[in-house]
């Protein structure tokens, strides 16, 4: 099955999933000094920019300036990787978070703004299979296309979707991680552990299967498109609280002088 046949499959079933997870640690200790509560200030300069290009990217609102929780995603990389969330995508909020990756030398190195460019699930086991690199394809294929109809099924401005499509039905990425002739490569696999207040008491745990994708924007800048499977084990500690969905964010690359954390 392609994956635009997925796509239509799972997004037009209608069904919703339930939130899930848990976590045990406080937020000292973090890069950039950030705390669950901590106000920050981003210059939105290459977001704009980006979104002048065709980016799909959603920059954050004027009252998006705390931080609402943190996570630790556990890779097989070198370094650690943080994720500050403007948004954690319930309650109504759109999820929105700012990546951080800390090379081996205990350093910044990469700061990534994320904006979810839309939440699809996977009710099928030939769905669930697709997204998670067990059929041998799907997530993990060399190209990845978004087609125009897709977004415009999600309700996105014409104007919007103009810019990113100008005259054409879709865009494509390419995969950024594996051999790049390669037509398929199985998927990164990691760990998500995210605290919803400072004392660890709120948050959830959750399985991560994803694949990095990009493209380039009309004029330097490129855009990232991370889809991943989000296996959630628990919520608040209760492991009653399961789902599966898949989410697609849009990513753009930022300095690190373009953000204070207070």
């Amino acid at each position: 099955m392609a994956w635009k046949d997925a796509w239509t499959r799972v997004f037009t079933s209608g069904a919703k999933v339930s939130g899930v997870s848990s976590v045990v640690q406080e937020d000292d200790n973090l890069p950039l000094r950030a705390r669950v509560g901590s106000v920050i200030a981003l210059q939105k300069t290459p977001i704009l920019r980006a979104q002048a290009q065709g980016s799909l990217v959603v920059a954050p609102s004027d009252d998006e300036t705390l931080i609402r929780a943190i996570s630790r995603v556990r890779t097989e990389m070198d370094g650690k990787l943080y994720r500050y969330y403007l948004g954690t995508g319930e309650d109504d909020q759109a999820e929105k978070f700012i990546e951080v990756y800390v090379n081996a030398k205990d350093e910044v190195a990469e700061l990534t703004y994320y904006s979810r460019l839309c939440r699809l699930i996977p009710e099928t086991n030939e769905d669930q299979a697709i997204f998670s690199g067990e059929a041998g394809y799907g997530l993990g294929d060399l190209h990845y296309t978004l087609w125009r109809f897709q977004l415009e099924d999600l309700g996105w401005p014409l104007d919007a979707l103009d810019a990113t499509f100008l005259d054409q039905d879709h865009v494509q990425y390419q995969r950024m991680i594996g051999d790049p002739y390669a037509e398929y490569v199985a998927p990164f696999r990691a760990s998500e552990t995210r605290i919803d207040s400072s004392d660890g008491s709120q948050g959830l745990r959750q399985q991560l299967i994803y694949v990095p994708y990009v493209r380039a924007l009309a004029g330097e800048d490129k855009e990232l498109l991370l889809i991943s499977t989000e296996v959630v084990e628990s919520v608040n500690g209760d492991r009653n609280k399961r789902g599966i969905f898949v989410d697609f964010m849009v990513g753009i690359p930022i300095e690190l002088e373009r953000l204070v954390v207070q």
